[in-house]
């Protein structure tokens, strides 16, 4: 089966091992074909059958089957090192023991993805404008409790620059924090109210430096101008997700 999945490209050690996958190669569609092919996202009225066996496809390439979150554009970190009795709550996943797989699911939104040099911690960031302005990328390097200048991330893909149009309260809710952050908005006029294009790539990688992460990959691949590889919500509204993971070998 195709699925077309992509394989980040960065340095990270031998043993850390990522992947995100793309909407092809699954079996969604069957009742609705905005979710072809490969959802994985349960909370988005796909058959949820057809979703399970997507997921049981990606469980094939795994070493275990991945702790799947309650997202909800927060800045929570989870540890997946540990069994959970639920679906836990939160937007980023971390681990430090082999085999336990950590995933977020998005469509639009950015995923960043995080080890360190010495292949001893992995995590992953659901960072939509919400969470990577409340700081969710800041929350996971602390949970991960490695030195920022031992880790490195790659960003994986999510809408560009040139289609993510944000208003007054993104715009503000990133250049009130961080006047440097201007970098990253475009002003544009758009029935006579202020409208920017924004740049999440550019935007999580200002709060990874002023973090101390400055081994910064990837960044440069558009999920809302690609329509036959990727879900976006911005582009369709009622859309399927991909998933981004992330584990120790």
């Amino acid at each position: 089966m195709n699925h077309e999945w992509i394989i980040p490209d960065w340095p990270a050690p031998g043993n850390v091992k990522s992947l995100f996958t793309t909407r092809i190669g699954g079996v969604s569609g069957s009742i609705n074909k905005t979710y072809a092919s490969f959802n994985v996202a349960m909370h988005v009225n796909d058959d949820c059958q057809d979703v399970e066996r997507n997921r049981a496809l990606l469980r094939r390439y795994l070493p275990a089957a991945p702790q799947w979150l309650k997202q909800v554009h927060g800045t929570h970190p989870v540890a997946v090192d540990a069994p959970h009795a639920t679906i836990p709550e939160g937007d980023a996943a971390f681990s430090g023991r082999s085999g336990s797989v950590c995933v977020i699911m998005v469509a639009d939104c950015l995923p960043v993805f995080l080890c360190d040099t010495s292949g001893t911690a992995v995590g992953v960031a659901h960072a939509g404008w919400r969470g990577l302005a409340g700081g969710v990328i800041e929350r996971l390097i602390a949970a991960m409790e490695k030195k920022p200048d031992e880790l490195m991330a790659w960003l994986g893909p999510a809408i560009g620059p040139k289609y993510f149009e944000v208003g007054v309260d993104v715009h503000n809710a990133f250049v009130g924090q961080d006047a440097q952050a201007e970098q990253a908005f475009i002003a544009i006029g758009n029935s006579g109210q202020q409208k920017w294009l924004a740049d999440i790539f550019l935007l999580a990688r200002q709060r990874l430096v002023k973090q101390g992460v400055t081994r910064i990959y990837g960044g440069d691949v558009c999920t809302f101008s690609d329509s036959e590889r990727f879900f976006s919500y911005r582009r369709d509204g009622e859309t399927g997700r991909m998933a981004a993971l992330i584990w120790l070998e």
